[in-house]
């Protein structure tokens, strides 16, 4: 076997054990049982502050 079908069957192979290590990531992440925020923890103050900044943003935008 020639050096350059080594190369592609070793990267082959590191592309395959990325893929298959990607899934079970994915799957492990994805089992977990995520829950939403408690509404009493949502800092009100700095949701105010970025829809003002949201609009002063919107605001400032001139348009051609």
């Amino acid at each position: 076997m020639n050096r350059s079908k080594i190369v592609a069957i070793i990267t082959g192979a590191i592309s395959i054990l990325l893929a298959i290590a990607y899934l079970i990531i994915v799957q492990i992440l994805d089992y977990r049982d995520m829950q939403p925020a408690p509404i009493s923890q949502v800092n009100s103050q700095a949701v105010e502050i970025a829809i003002v900044n949201l609009e002063q943003q919107c605001h400032n935008i001139q348009f051609i």
